[in-house]
C-alpha cells in the first residue's frame, strides 16, 4: 500500500471542525498522551494555522501552528500510523516553512517530546538545531512528566 501512496497527490485542505472525528482518530492512534478534540477546536478557534494533507480520500497527517510577530510555532505535527516513514512530515514540513515566511516570519520553534529520537532526527535532517529543554513539558505514564527539547529553524 506505502507504494501505492507514493505514486498518489497528495493536497493540503484547511484543517475544519467538520473533520475532528477523522483527525482525532489519527490523533489517538498516533499518541500515547493525544490531543483532545477540544484543543484542536480552541486552535481553529483561535486562527491557528492548521493544514491537513490528504490522498485520495485518506487522511496522511496534519499540522497546527501558531503566529507570533516574527516567528511561527509548530504546535502539532502529525503523521498517521499507516503513512509514517514515507515523507510525508517532511512535504509538511516544507509547506508550514513557506507559509511562514509568505507571514514574515523568521523562525520556527517547536518542541519534540525527549524519548521522540525519530521525530529529532526528522526535523534535524531539516534544519531545525536544539536549543534548550523544557522540564515536565509533557505528560507521561503512571502521573509522570517528560522533558521536551526545543528546537528552531531560522528561515
Amino acid at each position: 500500500m506505502s507504494a501505492v501512496f507514493k505514486s498518489m497527490e497528495a493536497e493540503f485542505e484547511p484543517l475544519s471542525e467538520e473533520r475532528l472525528d477523522e483527525v482525532v482518530a489519527v490523533e489517538r492512534a498516533a499518541y500515547d498522551h493525544p490531543w483532545t478534540r477540544g484543543n484542536f477546536v480552541d486552535s481553529l478557534r483561535s486562527g491557528y494555522q492548521a493544514q491537513m494533507l490528504g490522498a485520495n480520500g485518506v487522511l496522511l497527517g496534519y499540522f497546527v501552528a501558531m503566529k507570533g510577530v516574527d516567528e511561527v510555532h509548530l504546535l502539532n505535527l502529525t503523521v498517521a500510523p499507516d503513512h509514517q516513514r514515507q515523507g510525508w512530515g517532511r512535504v509538511m514540513l516544507d509547506a508550514l516553512a513557506l507559509w511562514a515566511r509568505g507571514q514574515g516570519a523568521q523562525w520556527l520553534w517547536l518542541e519534540v517530546r525527549i524519548s521522540n529520537a525519530r521525530a529529532q532526527r526528522m526535523y534535524e535532517r531539516h534544519g531545525y538545531r536544539r536549543v534548550g529543554e523544557r522540564k515536565s513539558y509533557y505528560p507521561a505514564a503512571h502521573g509522570q512528566r517528560e522533558d521536551a527539547v526545543v528546537m528552531s529553524l531560522k528561515l
